[in-house]
């Protein structure tokens, strides 16, 4: 069944997702994934959501930065924290709908505190869809994510520079590189449709791990 937005509305139409635009922060051209929502989608949620649209694999820590306060797992990110870092809140308490209506309303989603993968969450637009979206869908993006633990912004630039053209005496490094990162890495690979059912089935996905 073919799915209708829309965001010209009769007052009878509820609002039941939110347009989302996940962008990793300081990479050119920009890797970047476009998102519908449901608005009833809580942070903790999100977070899966937003690993399965980058193609990130959720072997690390992670949490939400938003007006300058902290969301994600307490137990997990409390441990972590010295006693001046801002306090931790609970991801499974915040729901995308408690956000402002206002377009453009945005916040950081933050990934591996090691290679420190910064993300911008920008809440686009508020809409009614038909029928009412149970999953995440993913409906544009462009180019591939990092591999894990290429070492943030500097180490993937310098991941690309030996992959692609690297220096006479560099060779052997980009054997090791390319058989590192699977063999076939391209960073402007995206594939929507792939992309699309991993979201789709994110959370499906992370509730047979946790009952398992």
């Amino acid at each position: 069944m073919a799915t209708e937005i829309s965001t010209q509305r009769p007052v009878w139409q509820e609002l039941n997702a939110v347009h989302i635009r996940v962008a990793l922060d300081d990479i050119e051209p920009p890797v970047w994934r476009r998102l519908v929502v449901p608005l009833g989608t809580t942070l903790a949620e999100l977070h899966y959501i937003i690993q399965a649209a980058m193609g990130w694999t959720n072997s690390h820590m992670h949490e939400f930065e938003i007006g300058g306060l902290s969301y994600g797992d307490i137990e997990v990110l409390s441990a972590e924290r010295a006693d001046d870092d801002a306090r931790v809140y609970d991801a499974n308490e915040v729901r995308l709908r408690d956000f402002s209506r206002q377009p453009g309303t945005l916040f950081k989603y933050v990934y591996d505190y090691g290679d420190n993968w910064r993300h911008t969450v920008t809440l686009e637009k508020v809409l009614a869809v038909k029928p009412a979206p149970k999953t995440a869908t993913c409906i544009e993006g462009a180019r591939c994510c990092p591999p894990e633990d290429v070492g943030g912004t500097s180490g993937y630039f310098e991941f690309l520079r030996v992959l692609l053209a690297p220096d006479p005496d560099e060779i052997e490094e980009q054997r090791h590189l390319k058989a590192w990162s699977g063999g076939k890495f391209d960073a402007e690979r995206f594939d929507l449709a792939k992309t699309d059912k991993a979201v789709r089935g994110a959370l499906r996905k992370q509730r047979q791990r946790s009952q398992s």
